[in-house]
């Protein structure tokens, strides 16, 4: 694929751009949508973040670590949309499960959650969405949020009480 690109005239730097893209734009236009509630919005954003990218390519000294700059991108891209807005959760489309009525009960629970974590202040659903979408550990995440590690302990406390409480599991 990289040998037939360059025979078209792209540069190294878009085939492997490309290739990145390829490989997580799905990834990350999850995590956006966590984030953001509009698969739109969401797109938007992960594009974003590739583009600028593709800009600063050239100034990245460790090309290895494009993933993390890329992802970091798409996330203070979802900061930034959920400054200018209130967020908004689309409706769900989900594929044919096992039946009917399984389906039914599991795109509920779904939505329940979803609204749920939508009702959370922003920087509490974007800790959540990092600790268990993404994995991260409370300093990835205080680096990303520019925050405390102790504020996201904190913040993640005070948001998993309160989607318990929303969701009916906790007193």
């Amino acid at each position: 694929m990289a040998s037939e690109s360059l025979t078209t005239g792209e540069s190294p730097a878009a085939v492997q751009i490309a290739s990145l893209y390829d490989a997580h734009a799905l990834g990350l236009i999850r995590l956006a949508y966590l984030m953001l509630g509009s698969q739109a919005t969401a797109e938007d954003v992960v594009q974003d973040a590739f583009c600028g990218l593709y800009r600063r390519w050239p100034h990245i000294a460790d090309q290895g670590k494009a993933l993390l700059y890329v992802r970091s991108s798409v996330i203070n891209g979802c900061r930034s949309e959920l400054r200018r807005r209130k967020f908004r959760p689309e409706r769900f489309h989900e594929p044919a499960g096992v039946s009917a009525e399984d389906s039914a009960l599991a795109n509920e629970d779904r939505k329940r959650a979803i609204l749920a974590l939508s009702a959370l202040p922003n920087r509490q659903r974007q800790v959540l969405v990092l600790r268990f979408y993404l994995d991260f550990s409370d300093a990835q995440i205080a680096r990303a949020l520019g925050i405390g590690e102790s504020t996201v302990r904190s913040t993640a406390h005070r948001a998993l009480t309160a989607l318990g409480r929303t969701l009916g599991r906790t007193p």
